[in-house]
């Protein structure tokens, strides 16, 4: 058995009716490394279809299982989630998709997750829910609770792939992203726009060390890069370029 937790993630989809619903959800679990896709009792299933839909997702498609009753296909599981749009009744354990998944990728270290969704016109039935768990709700506007098959598809697996990530994935630099400024560099920064505000008589009624103290508490908070630190010191030095040329011609 794999340690990836996400690989013993499966989704299960209950009696699902729109086959661009399954090729929909065939992307969220290629996009978030989910361990597979089982669906049962289709009112259609054409992988050819589901493929032109969810792009580059054959080897998802190969994997996907067909089940004839749902307790086949979570019987291997050790825990099951449901999902419902709105608490039915008070017996049942409703969790939140956050909670729901630290709880799936807990339970995941030792065997398999099932989250199963229902029929995009009536949701998962009684007797469904009743072999979950737990049940999760997706918050919503009260006017508007139910959501789309593969859209709380997408919200579950996301939950689910950053609880196994542990943290926030390290989001990509912009492409000529360097190295923060030393204290130094930022100084020479201040002192251009300092210099640069002071040739336009922006401070005139204003204290230019109050001035200058806010924009140093706003450009802190913005952590600029080197590059960036260069670029606001260059607006104040143009500031006063361009006055000296002005003053030239």
């Amino acid at each position: 058995m794999s340690s990836d937790p996400l690989s013993r993630i499966v989704v299960v989809l209950d009696h699902p009716k729109d086959l661009v619903n399954i090729a929909g959800v065939t992307r969220v679990v290629m996009n978030f490394g989910i361990g597979g896709l089982r669906v049962v009792q289709p009112d259609e299933f054409d992988a050819y279809r589901i493929e032109g839909i969810a792009h580059r997702s054959s080897e998802i498609i190969e994997r996907t299982t067909l089940h004839d009753t749902l307790e086949d296909a979570v019987g291997d599981a050790s825990f099951v989630i449901g999902t419902t749009a709105r608490a039915r009744t008070a017996g049942r354990t409703y969790v939140r998709p956050r909670e729901a998944a630290e709880r799936a990728i807990e339970r995941a270290q030792d065997g398999y997750v099932a989250v199963i969704f229902g029929r995009e016109d009536r949701g998962l039935t009684n007797q469904a829910l009743d072999l979950c768990h737990a049940v999760a709700i997706i918050p919503t506007d009260p006017d508007y609770t139910s959501l789309n098959l593969s859209q709380a598809c997408l919200v579950l697996m996301y939950e689910i792939f950053m609880a196994a990530d542990g943290a926030e994935p390290t989001l990509p630099k912009g492409r000529r992203a360097t190295r923060p400024p030393t204290q130094a560099e930022l100084e020479e920064t201040f002192a251009a726009i300092e210099a640069g505000l002071a040739r336009i008589e922006f401070y005139k009624a204003r204290e230019p060390s109050a001035v200058m103290r806010t924009l140093r508490t706003i450009i802190s908070r913005a952590e600029p890069d080197l590059r960036e630190a260069k670029l606001l010191g260059a607006i104040g030095h143009e500031i006063r370029h361009y006055l000296d040329r002005l003053g030239d011609s």
